[in-house]
């Protein structure tokens, strides 16, 4: 491998342009691609084969005008004003009026204006009577009342208790990430004119929440301190910038790449910022180990920039492509849950890794190849930075030492402090984001507490039970109907049922379940299996097959079968892990350890974001104010990135130690050469893939904001707890014990040379032509 990609690196340093040229071309049809194809991003979580999902499906070929994305609209009043007071109540009709009229939103007074036409042959209007007279009145919750206009009701408005707010729910004729840019944003700004003549405040809802942002001003601070750290490692603009050029290069590839297939199929929002985090973060770091190198063979060794580009990409290009593996070997784990949108986010971001890994070993050397003798400083800068590095070196050496003479005290350390920090993950919630999700200053929130104060909290989650005849063709009856309405009126925490639609043969209705308790209470979801486990029975006694839908519904089915396929996740993620592992290090218990090492690192990553989002600690410090269940979707994607980023930080690390070892060093002698030359790098990469991360954490989505928490904490801990500290405790403790490998297994796995040891045999370094600065450092020993 090393010889290989050597030569890799030499052809790309001698011949840039032909290379440049090439991923200028794949760049430019990217671009071109993305001016063809408008980018189309979905919002929606879909999670194929479960229940709730199962009633969508069958109610968009059933019922298909609402098959729809949802609108929500909370209309408030002024100060101690009311819906009904003369200069309010015009306002509000023609609000309503506007969103009604406005494009892609279904009219539905139109739709019950026919069917009224109809009279008494209408099965809506039949229905309609029957489940009145089956629901009286609400014996819980506080009673709204239809909005009314020219004597007869407005179909989806009504007006709180109090008369201080109005809510309003409508239909797209699409799913709300179908419709041309642009839709939803014009649909509220129509009903904020109208509504401003009566001093009307509108607030929409969740669920009318436009595609996020996916670069914003928190984003754009993660790279410029990443700019900074590279400065600060490098010492020189020029080396500093190359890693920043690689990764944007790998982005716009990639994630570009991903977005002009948008309209094949669809991407999520997640999806598209998770390829993004992962791009600028491992785009940056391979580049900055292998620049590192490149300069330490200046340096140190006294090569030439051409030569030392070449052995850079020979080793450190070797370890890039293997910490690549295991991220992308734990992104591609993801498939075997088969679920389609984490199958989607897995391939994105596996091709997003693979071409910033292909970048790193291609284009990166022929950059250089332009920058030439330049990637160093001047003579004076030289000097300098050969101090410093001497410093930094033989502080690395003083705390290698340090951690190997105390290795109990380090690894008891090392174990203690995840463990600590785990112990909230005990009490987890997995959810969906809701309105309470968003900060207290957004639309969504205010819109959610509105809702929650004047209706009760069931209006901001209410469910849908599909109901169609169990008789093939034949209609539902009135009676049926009443009788599946009585039946769900008298379950616990019910609020109030209600008819939200019907087909036109009459087959099949919709009714609107409010719940007495929030989306993500315990209770809602209680009431959520209360009704699936009557299903049977109603189907017995009433010739009617009922299913439930909704938020809260789609919430419950999505943890449960995450829940499921997670286990199965992790052993084959493992698994195919440990072989790589295997092969790379050659030893039995490095990739025990390293696994272990992770599994502390994502306990500490559950338990601290479990702490922060859904129990409240410490939110100011990352400007939250909104307390959550953890994603649904987060603790099997968290876990799949953070042990692919956590390897990669375990190969700079262990096959600098293995280098050090197979070239005569004692084992506890390796672990402290080995710490030395990899620590600030991996010290500057965990830097800046925090960073990185961070950004993100200030996103407006509830869903980004907590994955970009959680990668930033975990690679905090797993860089600076696990790999920097447990890692070479635990090294210097097993001793020549840790490189142990069986030889018959020895002798049956190839000889991958990650640590360039053929290279160094079939092409020997050339002489040295200036000082060696470390090379003192670098033959310290530690006392045993």
């Amino acid at each position: 491998m090393s010889v290989l990609l050597y030569r890799v690196g030499r052809f790309a340093y001698g011949k840039p342009w032909y290379v440049i040229g090439g991923w200028l071309a794949v760049l430019a049809a990217v671009v071109a691609l993305l001016v063809a194809n408008p980018v189309k991003l979905s919002n929606e979580v879909r999670i194929d084969g479960t229940p709730a999902q199962k009633v969508i499906d069958n109610l968009s070929v059933a019922l298909p005008e609402a098959s729809g994305g949802q609108g929500m609209l909370v209309f408030k009043a002024p100060e101690g004003a009311r819906m009904d007071d003369a200069s309010v109540r015009p306002a509000l009709l023609a609000a309503v009026d506007a969103v009604y009229r406005h494009d892609h939103v279904i009219d539905a007074r139109k739709a019950l204006a026919q069917e009224a036409a109809k009279g008494e042959s209408s099965p809506l209007m039949r229905a309609q009577a029957a489940v009145a007279r089956a629901t009286g009145r609400p014996s819980s919750g506080k009673t709204p009342v239809p909005l009314l206009a020219g004597g007869q009701p407005v179909p989806g408005v009504t007006v709180s208790a109090d008369g201080s707010t109005a809510l309003m729910q409508f239909q797209f004729d699409e799913q709300t990430y179908e419709l041309p840019s642009g839709t939803i944003d014009s649909t509220i700004k129509v009903a904020e004119q109208r509504a401003a003549r009566g001093g009307l405040e509108v607030l929409p809802s969740a669920t009318m929440m436009a595609i996020p942002e996916i670069i914003g001003v928190g984003e754009i601070v993660g790279i410029v301190v990443a700019a900074v750290v590279l400065l600060v490692t490098l010492g020189s603009v020029v080396a500093a910038g190359l890693p920043l050029v690689i990764a944007l290069v790998g982005v716009t590839i990639g994630v570009g790449g991903a977005f002009t297939l948008s309209t094949v199929f669809e991407i999520h929002s997640l999806t598209a910022v998770l390829a993004l985090m992962l791009g600028l973060a491992v785009g940056i770091d391979y580049a900055l180990f292998i620049v590192n190198r490149e300069r330490q063979l200046i340096l140190d060794d006294g090569l030439d920039a051409h030569e030392a580009t070449s052995r850079a990409i020979g080793t450190a290009g070797s370890a890039v492509f293997f910490a690549g593996s295991t991220v992308i070997i734990a992104l591609a784990g993801l498939l075997v849950v088969g679920i389609t949108l984490l199958t989607t986010m897995a391939i994105v971001a596996a091709a997003t890794i693979a071409i910033a890994v292909l970048l790193a070993l291609t284009l990166l050397p022929a950059l250089l190849g332009l920058v030439k003798e330049r990637i160093c400083p001047t003579r004076t800068w030289h000097r300098a930075r050969q101090q410093n590095a001497a410093a930094g070196h033989a502080r690395a050496i003083r705390w290698g030492t340090r951690l190997v003479r105390h290795k109990y005290a380090a690894l008891a350390a090392a174990v203690l402090v995840p463990v600590i920090l785990a112990v909230p993950a005990a009490g987890m919630k997995m959810g969906l984001p809701s309105g309470a999700s968003f900060n207290t200053d957004t639309a969504q929130r205010q819109s959610y507490e509105l809702v929650s104060d004047a209706y009760g909290p069931g209006y901001n989650g209410p469910l849908l039970v599909a109901v169609s005849s169990s008789t093939n063709g034949q209609p539902l009856t009135p009676a049926t109907l009443a009788a599946v309405t009585s039946d769900l009126r008298h379950t616990k925490d019910t609020t109030s049922v209600s008819l939200a639609g019907m087909n036109s043969t009459g087959t099949t209705a919709i009714l609107s379940l409010i719940p007495g308790t929030g989306p993500n209470d315990d209770a809602t979801k209680d009431l959520v299996t209360a009704v699936r486990d009557k299903s049977t029975q109603t189907s017995n006694d009433h010739q009617a097959t009922i299913g439930i839908t909704g938020f809260t519904a789609l919430a419950i089915d999505v943890s449960d079968r995450l829940s499921d396929v997670l286990p199965v996740y992790v052993v084959t993620v493992l698994g195919l892990s440990l072989i790589v592992l295997l092969l790379v290090f050659r030893s039995l218990m490095v990739p025990v350890m390293a696994t272990l090492g992770f599994l502390l690192s994502i306990a500490a990553t559950f338990g601290l974001t479990t702490a922060v989002f859904q129990w409240g600690w410490l939110q100011n410090l990352i400007g939250l104010d909104a307390t959550a269940p953890v994603v649904s979707l987060l603790p099997i994607i968290i876990t799949g990135v953070l042990y692919g980023l956590a390897m990669d930080y375990q190969m700079f690390l262990g096959t600098s130690m293995r280098e050090a070892h197979i070239h005569g060093a004692a084992a506890q002698g390796a672990t402290i050469a080995g710490f030395a030359r990899a620590s600030s790098v991996v010290v500057a990469a965990a830097t800046i893939m925090v960073s990185v991360f961070a950004g993100f954490i200030f996103n407006a989505q509830p869903m980004i904001k907590q994955a970009g928490f959680a990668l930033a904490t975990g690679i905090l801990i797993d860089a600076f707890v696990i790999r920097m500290t447990l890692i070479p405790a635990a090294m210097a403790l097993a001793q020549e014990k840790a490189w142990w490998i069986p030889a018959w297994l020895d002798r049956l796995l190839p000889d991958l040379d990650v640590e360039g040891d053929k290279l160094a045999r079939k092409i020997p370094l050339p002489r040295p032509t200036t000082p060696q600065p470390h090379a003192a450092a670098q033959k310290t020993e530690p006392a045993n």
